[in-house]
């Protein structure tokens, strides 16, 4: 995984739109990267919809919230249409990016291996630099600690 004050990979993927994003184009933005295993699961629903309800707080932080999993940009488009989403959803189907970031690991469920997502969101400065982890999230309460930590950064 990145670690705090290490410079965030370069990124262009597709959003839920089939609009390409790319980290160059973010920069002089605060970030919030989060990255989520699946589309219309429980957390995964949960932690969007929280995102989507505290987007105000935000923008008021000057902050963009982007959501990455390897869903395609079609089952985004559902997820988003479905829940009624207001977040951008990152599509990285080849998992390029989440490997870049180190958030595709090995993972274990009921003694089987498989290579997979690890909840992790990233909190990325103006200036590219990964200024805040948190790994193998739980999403309670997750949204609003990195409100808190955004706030505690930038002040």
């Amino acid at each position: 995984m990145l670690k705090i004050d290490e410079k965030m990979p370069e990124f262009c993927l597709p959003n839920q739109d089939d609009v390409e994003i790319c980290s160059r184009d973010l920069k002089g933005k605060w970030m919030v990267l989060y990255f989520y295993p699946k589309d219309n699961t429980p957390g995964c629903t949960t932690e969007a919809c929280e995102f989507t309800q505290a987007l105000p707080d935000f923008s008021d932080l000057d902050a963009i919230i982007l959501g990455v999993s390897a869903d395609s940009t079609k089952k985004h488009r559902n997820f988003i249409e479905k829940k009624d989403l207001g977040i951008t959803l990152l599509s990285d189907e080849d998992t390029s990016m989440m490997q870049k970031f180190g958030v595709w690991q090995l993972k274990k469920n009921y003694g089987k291996e498989y290579m997979g997502i690890v909840r992790s969101t990233y909190i990325i400065n103006p200036e590219g630099i990964v200024k805040a982890v948190f790994e193998n999230v739980r999403v309670k309460d997750h949204v609003a600690k990195v409100k808190e930590e955004l706030k505690a950064l930038q002040g």
